[in-house]
């Protein structure tokens, strides 16, 4: 069923969708069906269950019924804004150290200035989001009662077909109440038992709802394809497994207990399925995602598509709008940069932990050949960076380098230099300065027995910034030139050519909302809190993550390194800019009242902020249209 990548959606299926049930102030969340089509007349084709499906899918890809814009789902604000992964991604990242914003939209600054209101549009733009995926979902379970099917002579295969899209439409449900109990705590809670019309939803308690989705998981769990079966971008058992290890890690927050052994149980489920890192940390943020290895990595994607999914939210955003400055639009596979979204020096700051001294001590012993040159720190007049010796007459370092030029010199006198005449990585006696190109970590051998070195530059490959012309310090959080843009997301393919949409407007990359290099840093976490496992193993989930973003073992861990703070931070290395940061740090108690960023509070060195924001507010257009509700303490 390849539904995913190439959306079409018959009129009357989307229009019959937008019966949710129950009413929203000043938003799409009571529209009624606007359409011509009688439910029989829908539903006539058995297709159009399929399509029905793929509609629940696309509502957290796409933003209204036809793209890029013209026909919004939900009202209030701009259509680009309002698409649900862009919300989501904003509402994770937007107010947290990884990412900070030049616009100004609104109440766009009020995110990470940590000053937001109820009546902010983009927090009731996400609450409205996640209630109209909520309620797609909710309508196609109403649509594929027994009694329905019995009514519409439904059977054989489709009908055994349809029970398994019923499994994954309430998993895309689940997904949602995940997201609503994790931004706003007690919620308004409706399912397809509910009435369709007018009425005011129960408040349901946090807890009450974690229940009821983890329940709901496992209630699906055996009707759910296998994983790693279902078609690239449907919900299978992997997904399953991967949404309840998030809500058992995350159990102390949202019920007060700890579940860390459950966890565990699942994401062992999760890393015994089959799935495989890709070779490449940056191959998982191209517009090939899907076919060129990462699919293998990737649990669960939201699928994008240029041709076929337009719309100015979803990964199309995440690429266009940090380009600005002397970026080069071409090398991101789009036609211009939106110059936006960029980071803080705290984030920045997440890359310098490696510790050479150490690293060069486990070579072997210090000799008397040296590194000197404009490149090193001593420049050319000295003292050599000291060479290590591995065995007899082999040398080698790790050096941090700027771009300039080194020799390699005995015991801190000229009159032993050895230099490259061909650039070719022979050594000849007084011979060429050998150029490094670009600042960074290198690890630099010596063969003095055959007068050859090599040079490997040992950079994380998850540091991708942007510095040219911008600044680390944000003075000015409405410059685009102040703070490092983020070069994550590339609409080109692992060979550089764009992706489908020739105008460079829309993207192809897939957005990886879940992933296994999340499984492995999560068995490390979950071992930590005292849910068993071992540190060995965490370590070696750990390991292979860093060898993957050095390309060797420079960055390798020992089991002692392991504790809290390091997953925190190794989970901000590894999964930046990926919808994660806000859950985690609320986790981890460093959201609020501890942790502190540029700009948080709304001064440029940061401040704490009050311990109920770890909760956003419910919106009080909703406040105003249930009387029932009760607005979250502090607001």
């Amino acid at each position: 069923m390849k539904i995913f990548k190439n959306l079409k959606y018959k009129v009357g299926i989307v229009a019959l969708v937008l019966a949710l049930g129950f009413v929203s102030c000043e938003s799409e969340l009571d529209k009624q069906p606007v359409t011509e089509l009688t439910e029989g007349q829908a539903f006539a084709d058995p297709e159009a269950y399929t399509e029905f499906l793929a509609r629940v899918y696309a509502g957290i890809a796409v933003s209204g019924q036809e793209g890029p814009a013209g026909r919004p789902d939900i009202q209030g604000i701009d259509e680009g804004f309002s698409n649900y992964l862009r919300q989501f991604w904003k509402h994770q990242e937007l107010n947290t150290d990884e990412a900070i914003i030049a616009w100004n939209d609104g109440t766009i600054h009020d995110l990470h200035n940590h000053v937001w209101t109820p009546s902010n549009e983009f927090i009731r733009a996400m609450y409205d989001r996640i209630y109209f995926q909520i309620g797609i979902s909710n309508q196609f379970l109403r649509e594929t009662t027994d009694e329905k099917l019995d009514s519409r002579g439904v059977d054989g295969n489709l009908r055994a077909e349809i029970q398994v899209f019923k499994a994954e439409a309430r998993f895309m449900r689940a997904l949602s109440y995940w997201h609503a109990i994790d931004f706003y705590g007690s919620i308004p809670w409706v399912t397809e038992k509910d009435p369709v019309g007018n009425f005011f939803p129960e408040q349901v308690n946090r807890d009450v709802v974690f229940d009821w989705i983890v329940s709901e998981l496992k209630e699906i769990e055996p009707t759910l394809i296998g994983a790693r079966q279902n078609d690239y971008g449907r919900a299978d058992q992997g997904a399953a497994w991967m949404l309840l290890s998030k809500l058992y890690l995350n159990s102390q927050v949202y019920t007060g207990t700890d579940r860390a052994s459950e966890a565990l149980e699942y994401i062992e489920k999760v890393i015994g399925a089959g799935y495989t890192l890709t070779d490449n940390y940056t191959d998982l943020f191209l517009a090939d995602n899907d076919v060129n290895g990462s699919e293998k990595e990737i649990i669960f994607p939201i699928r994008f598509d240029g041709l076929n999914t337009t719309g100015y939210g979803g990964t199309t955003f995440l690429t266009h709008a940090p380009v600005g400055g002397k970026m080069v639009a071409a090398d991101y596979g789009i036609n211009g940069g939106w110059g936006g979204i960029r980071t803080t020096k705290n984030f920045v700051f997440q890359f310098s932990g490696l510790d050479t001294d150490a690293m060069n001590e486990a070579i072997g012993s210090a000799s008397k050949w040296g590194l000197v040159g404009s490149a090193t720190v001593n420049s050319w007049d000295g003292p050599d960076m000291t060479l290590y010796e591995s065995g007899t007459e082999q040398y080698g370092i790790y050096a941090q380098l700027v771009a300039g030029e080194i020799k390699f010199r005995f015991d801190n006198d000229w009159g032993l230099n050895l230099g490259d005449n061909g650039a070719d990585g022979s050594l000849e006696e007084g011979g060429s300065n050998i150029a490094i190109a670009a600042d960074g970590l290198y690890y630099i051998t010596m063969d003095r027995a055959n007068n050859a070195y090599t040079m490997t530059s040992i950079g994380d490959s998850r540091e991708n910034f942007f510095t040219e012309d911008q600044t680390l310090e944000i003075e000015d959080p409405f410059n685009f030139n102040n703070g490092y843009a983020v070069e994550k997301f590339r609409n080109v393919d692992v060979n550089g050519n764009q992706g489908s949409d020739g105008g460079g407007d829309f993207v192809d990359i897939d957005f990886p909302m879940f992933r296994l290099a999340d499984a492995y840093l999560m068995y490390a976490e979950a071992f930590l809190r005292g849910g068993g496992g071992s540190a060995s193993t965490a370590a070696d989930y750990v390991n292979m993550l860093r060898e993957r973003a050095y390309g060797s073992n420079a960055g390798n861990i020992v089991a002692t390194d392991l504790t809290l703070d390091f997953i925190l931070d190794e989970r901000s290395r590894e999964l930046h800019w990926e919808g994660h940061r806000r859950t985690d740090l609320v986790r981890f108690n460093q959201f609020t009242e501890n942790g502190i960023w540029p700009w948080k509070g709304g001064i440029m060195e940061g401040k704490t902020t009050e311990k109920y924001r770890d909760l956003y507010p419910i919106p009080s257009s909703d406040i105003i249209a249930n009387p029932t509700l009760k607005q979250n303490d502090g607001y």
